[in-house]
């Protein structure tokens, strides 16, 4: 896929709805990330990777939300990459072979780089988020839900690492992530075989935190969830996201002596009083938002990242 591709300029969009490949609402803390494109599946196409990280990168650099949840539309929750979109990928215009081949690999690498930083920017983000998923999540499907914190899913929801279906190997975020939520036995059986694997084995494996009979429970239980999460303190929340993602990559000396790190300089005891009294009051805390941040900055200038959502 050339560079150009991710830097063309999206068409016209409604003034309610700037995106082409999402919905988006915030409300109560809560912002609704939907992906809307469901008469193509919900494939990934040039826009998607553009809109995602903007999307969550605006909303994490604002404060606009304590939680995100991530929910689709459509069969199917995504089709996975849509290839037809990326034909060019690899190619370059010079004649000479030996250019042109040197100049393919690099911007596979460049490319590829780019949209498996997509998918970390929901990792990296200050705050929890949510995947609801319905129908198929394929492929590259199967490395955006690894990405997010939590996972929910419908009975008739089916995960497949596609990839290997294809003769390729997965490489968006899929294998370095899912080593790390399930065991090593039930990745590589997904990796080899290919096969769908149904919500119920997923929630077996402990992809999957519960599953329920149709969208629309499995949504409002979602936002449930995300009220209780919006309800807490922001800095607790952001403070056990980091020390749950830092523990994962890192042995328990270094995790003990991390969280001892960040409570001395993150600590506040305004906010643990303020949640006590809340509690015995029992009425919602009065907690203190997370500041802005430019701790994701943009890269490019092209005035994208001050679109609205």
């Amino acid at each position: 896929m050339s560079s150009e591709q991710f830097s063309e300029q999206p068409s016209k969009m409604s003034s309610k709805n700037p995106y082409q490949c999402f919905s988006l609402s915030i409300e109560n803390n809560i912002a609704h990330l939907v992906l809307n494109r469901p008469e193509k599946r919900n494939s990934m196409n040039p826009c998607f990777w553009r809109e995602l990280p903007l999307i969550i990168k605006t909303i994490d650099q604002g404060a606009q939300a304590r939680v995100i949840v991530l929910s689709s539309t459509g069969p199917h929750f995504s089709a996975g990459l849509d290839v037809s979109s990326f034909s060019n990928i690899g190619q370059a215009d010079q004649e000479d072979k030996k250019t042109k081949r040197l100049q393919a690999a690099t911007a596979f690498y460049d490319n590829l780089l780019h949209l498996q930083d997509t998918f970390s920017c929901i990792e990296n983000c200050r705050v929890p988020v949510l995947a609801a998923i319905q129908g198929g999540c394929i492929g590259g499907g199967v490395d955006l839900v690894t990405a997010c914190d939590i996972r929910y899913a419908t009975e008739d929801a089916f995960l497949t690492i596609f990839e290997t279906n294809i003769g390729m190997t997965a490489d968006v975020g899929t294998f370095p992530r899912l080593v790390k939520l399930i065991p090593e036995g039930y990745v590589r059986e997904m990796a080899y075989t290919g096969r769908r694997v149904s919500a119920a084995e997923a929630k077996d494996m402990g992809l999957i935190n519960a599953v329920y009979p149709d969208h629309d429970t499995m949504l409002t239980n979602v936002m449930a969830t995300a009220a209780e999460i919006a309800s807490k303190a922001p800095l607790a929340i952001y403070g056990c996201k980091r020390i749950i993602n830092y523990a994962r990559d890192h042995n328990t000396d270094d995790g003990l002596d991390y969280i001892a790190i960040w409570n001395a300089s993150m600590f506040k005891i305004e906010e643990i009083q303020e949640a006590m009294a809340a509690n015995a009051e029992q009425r919602p805390g009065d907690f203190v938002p997370l500041p802005a941040s430019r701790r994701q900055g943009f890269d490019d200038d092209d005035g994208s990242n001050d679109a609205a959502v």
